[in-house]
């Protein structure tokens, strides 16, 4: 079985209602929802004009590898309406892959661990809430301490759903 870490992000729409069809489309064909952060407001990062985000962060067990766990995220994207049409665009859905097992995987299609999650504290505030002591396998730290080093300055808040 394979453990793997989704952050969910929305900033159009129903943020909370495609939150919450992004998990069940997960546990129905990822794997099982084990764990899951809080569900946290943020701005958009390094871009200006856009609604703020909610995110959350999933723990999964799977059988799927870390490329079809991929292939299925891209599907449920776009089924629940998101098109890509820039980066770092507006989104009804986002879905990455944070972390799957303590796997490095670098291929043109898929980067895990996520390559700036240690970068964002709205990746590292949810999935600080449900493996603060997890360690990163590249940099070889625990998520509390990426949290605490992390040079981001945007406000992360809880947010009452």
């Amino acid at each position: 079985m394979n453990i793997v870490f989704l952050q969910l992000g929305s900033n159009l729409g129903d943020r909370e209602l495609l939150l919450k069809d992004s998990i069940i489309a997960i546990e129905n064909r990822v794997g099982d929802v084990v764990e899951f952060s809080k569900v946290y407001e943020s701005a958009p990062w390094r871009v200006e004009g856009q609604e703020n985000y909610l995110n959350q962060i999933l723990k999964v067990k799977t059988t799927l590898l870390a490329d079809e766990v991929l292939s299925v995220v891209l599907d449920i994207e776009k089924q629940l309406g998101r098109i890509r049409l820039e980066k770092w665009g507006e989104r009804l859905i986002d879905i990455d892959i944070i972390f799957y097992n303590d796997s490095i995987i670098e291929t043109p299609d898929l980067c895990v661990p996520h390559k700036h999650l240690h970068e964002r504290m709205f990746v590292l505030t949810p999935l600080h809430n449900i493996a603060p002591e997890m360690i990163h396998p590249k940099y070889n730290k625990t998520i509390e301490e990426l949290l605490k080093i992390c040079k981001d300055t945007d406000l992360v808040k809880e947010y009452a759903l």
